[in-house]
């Protein structure tokens, strides 16, 4: 079980008398049994807002006085109260910027040093761990459960209310599906599930689902991201397309690939000019893997505190892997890791580097992250080492076959019945150096101009019009370009599409 590995954890800790754990986590029930199991007898004092100093086991009050935490700590500390005891502070966050408490609680900590037998838990779920306390505190996260753990969790859920057993089919895509859920939501959805239905049955997957989508989008870090696009929306990169699809084939099969000798794939970055179907080919990949797509902004990882924007790439990194299988999508990866090691403000930049680095040589979650760079001038080179993505795709201005079957995707998806009467290779003669969102825009500002001249068809002279006021990605940023295609070429990154 989960809770097991845990306890260990935290008791090695406490074993070797570090003065203070910060508990990452807002399941309060599961904390409260593993810090009772790790206490061996010892006497448990807890202190939160709601109620002041209580008794940790039965909740009940200690003291009317005792609601506020300076004065707590200021007792507690003065007259040696916790010696031989632990005292557990819930909800720490909220004090963290109080030059008293973080006074009061390097003051502890310096006397558990010198010999006061006690340890104190800081339980939140918010990390903050400001400089003060920094040499101080040990970060505990408590991680999501795992499938043999869920899947305990069904059984024990079926057999309490004496429903029919699943299918294991049905088990383990309801096992699957509840990766990255706490405990207290996966009871919660079952007991849902039960009371509407009865039984557990396939169709509350849903109820999963939408969980799911919650906890990413209240996580703050991940957006999980709905899957309207496939390959079929995207013109060109054929090469792109049919590595994507071997690697789809796997994450469909993964235990008969596992058991095959396949390893599982990490990655792709897909590097090259903008508005050429970079971001909608990550949506694409999750739509042909039919897995969850979530969305990194690292600009969301940033804190103020020390360690928090590290911190906070652990929870997405967990997050997702907790989820998985997933595709994790980050955009404009550049812009993340521009200027690491030139120091100053690019030292949490530098960290937050090292950590996905990490993370992507070694991981072996079924988390395939789909990376996406305009200028890959400004990416470090450790990036693109071998082992780190399995693939680097280089993306160039679409090709005059590409920009003929993405001028048919486009006034398809507007304009079906008009496309037979439309020249696609005049279209495509007259674009060259046109990107595929120039391309879009193109079709779509003809087809309103004549939606607002109350015409009832588009012809290939709307759209030619259209272009002749457009300019072009390539006219925009020719010398930009020309640099940033050289640089593609040089370092021989496989081509995205047939040439």
């Amino acid at each position: 079980m989960l809770i097991d590995s845990v306890t260990k954890k935290i008791l090695h800790y406490v074993d070797a008398q570090y003065p203070m754990l910060y508990l990452n986590t807002f399941e309060e029930t599961k904390i409260d049994k593993i810090i009772k199991d790790v206490a061996y007898g010892r006497d448990i004092l807890e202190w939160n807002a709601s109620k002041g100093l209580i008794q940790f086991e039965n909740k009940s009050p200690l003291l009317d006085s005792m609601a506020n935490l300076e004065i707590v700590l200021d007792i507690l500390i003065s007259d040696d109260e916790l010696n031989g005891k632990i005292l557990v502070v819930k909800d720490i966050h909220h004090f963290m910027n109080d030059p008293r408490i973080l006074s009061m609680l390097k003051e502890l900590a310096i006397k558990i040093y010198n010999g006061l037998e006690t340890v104190v838990f800081l339980v939140s779920p918010i990390l903050k761990v400001p400089k003060e306390l920094e040499k101080y505190i040990t970060i505990v996260e408590i991680d999501y459960m795992g499938e043999s753990g869920i899947k305990n969790l069904i059984k024990e859920f079926i057999n309490v209310n004496a429903l029919e057993p699943l299918s294991g089919d049905l088990l383990e895509e309801l096992t699957i599906a509840f990766k990255g859920l706490t405990e207290y939501e996966i009871i919660n959805i079952l007991s849902l599930a039960y009371s509407k239905e009865g039984s557990l049955l396939r169709r509350d997957l849903d109820l999963i689902y939408d969980q799911k989508y919650q906890m990413v989008q209240k996580s703050g870090i991940l957006e999980m991201i709905p899957l309207n696009e496939s390959f079929k929306e995207i013109g060109g990169l054929d090469n792109l397309k049919s590595w994507v699809s071997n690697k789809a084939k796997v994450f469909k099969n993964m235990n008969k690939a596992l058991e095959f000798g396949v390893d599982i794939p990490k990655g792709v970055l897909v590097v090259g000019m903008p508005g050429c179907g970079k971001s909608l080919n990550a949506k694409a990949t999750a739509h042909l893997f039919g897995i969850p797509l979530l969305r990194l902004d690292m600009g969301r990882l940033l804190g103020k505190y020390v360690g928090e924007s590290e911190a906070n790439m652990r929870k997405a990194i967990k997050l997702a892997e907790a989820i998985s299988p997933c595709v994790l999508w980050i955009d404009e990866i550049e812009k993340a890791f521009a200027g690491i090691g030139d120091g100053g403000n690019a030292e949490v930049a530098t960290r937050l580097f090292g950590n996905f680095l990490t993370w992507m040589q070694e991981k072996n979650s079924a988390t395939f992250v789909v990376a996406t760079a305009n200028d890959i001038s400004k990416l470090p080179p450790e990036l693109m080492r071998k082992g780190r993505f399995d693939e680097i795709f280089y993306v160039d201005l679409p090709s005059i076959e590409e920009r003929k079957k993405i001028f048919e995707i486009h006034i398809s998806k507007r304009r079906k019945n008009d496309l037979l009467s439309i020249n696609i290779s005049e279209l495509s003669n007259n674009t060259d150096g046109y990107s595929g969102a120039d391309i879009e825009g193109v079709v779509k500002e003809s087809v309103e101009n004549v939606f607002v001249s109350e015409r009832d068809n588009l012809t290939t002279k709307d759209i030619l019009d259209v272009i002749k006021n457009t300019s072009s990605l390539s006219e925009l940023f020719k010398d930009q370009l020309k640099v940033i295609s050289e640089i593609y070429k040089k370092n021989n990154f496989k081509p995205a599409s047939k040439r």
